[in-house]
């Protein structure tokens, strides 16, 4: 970026990292490495784990951008975004998400491992080239997009612990089946939006009755994914009594959306109530070396 930023467009090149994504995935990496770390946790490789990986994060999110400016443009939920209104050029947005990009993988390399760091990469690449080409084109691009929502908990994860195992392959399909009811949701009660910039998600393509049941299948598939580490000794009592009872909440919330009168308003508090979810299980397994 040449020249001096003036203050009034700083604000949008901090949206263009959506920055909701960065502190949501944040939180995620943090509670893997607390977890995979137990009771010997190292601050210093904390702090560098977040900040490489929330760096990566945003690049890929600024390039997400500048591939979708023009679909961005329909929607009325993303018409503000800066690449989408013209408030930010495609060259300087392209520039800074390769600055980001770039500090990101090194200070992964300098203060981490190669598993963190290929993580890094994979998760960059899944979200800017696989789900940039499949959103478009496919009623998959949701279940491609997982893998990038997933790769943080597990770069957490392996920070603390240099490899990935069982435990570790837990947590990212744990997050692989949060995400899906979760953006499902979404496009149910933004439907509009989606089926106006003509990109093919599930309720668009396949209707909601098809949504809705993959949505339980989900659902129930993160119950027993959250269950498997206290099954398998991983977690404890109370992470396993905790998830328990919100993860039965939360499947009794989705199997509503088969009598809901109304679907938005349905969809909506079931988006919601899974940010609750996920915030639990990321709590659940902080302390998990702190509790029974």
């Amino acid at each position: 970026m040449s020249g001096i930023i003036k203050t009034e467009t700083l604000g949008a090149y901090y949206w263009l990292t959506k920055p909701g994504i960065v502190y949501g995935n944040g939180i995620t990496a943090v509670a893997g490495f607390l977890f995979a770390s137990g009771r010997d946790i190292n601050p210093l490789l904390l702090l560098a784990m977040l900040a490489g990986t929330s760096l990566v994060i945003a690049s890929a999110c600024v390039f997400n951008n500048y591939i979708d400016r023009d679909i961005d443009a329909i929607m009325a939920r993303t018409k503000w975004r800066a690449l989408a209104n013209g408030s930010i050029s495609g060259r300087n947005a392209l520039i800074y998400g390769t600055i980001l990009g770039i500090l990101g993988i090194a200070i992964l390399v300098a203060y981490t491992n190669p598993v963190v760091v290929a993580l890094g990469l994979v998760g960059w690449m899944a979200y800017v080239v696989l789900y940039g080409y499949t959103k478009r084109h496919s009623v998959h691009g949701t279940l491609v997009g997982t893998i990038s929502g997933s790769t943080p908990i597990l770069a957490g994860y392996t920070a603390a612990t240099g490899h990935v195992d069982t435990a570790g392959l837990i947590l990212f399909f744990v997050l692989v089946f949060w995400q899906m009811p979760h953006f499902f949701a979404i496009a149910i009660y933004r439907y509009d939006d989606y089926a106006a910039a003509k990109i093919p998600v599930l309720p668009v393509k396949k209707g909601l009755d098809k949504t809705k049941n993959q949505m339980l299948l989900y659902v129930a598939a993160f119950v027993v994914a959250t269950l498997a580490l206290f099954l398998l000794r991983f977690a404890g009592y109370v992470y396993g009594i905790g998830m328990a009872i919100i993860g039965v909440a939360w499947l009794r919330l989705a199997a509503r959306g088969f009598k809901a009168a109304d679907t938005t308003k349905w969809a909506r508090q079931l988006f919601r109530f899974s940010l609750i979810v996920l915030l639990t299980f990321s709590l659940l397994i902080s302390i998990n070396a702190y509790v029974v």
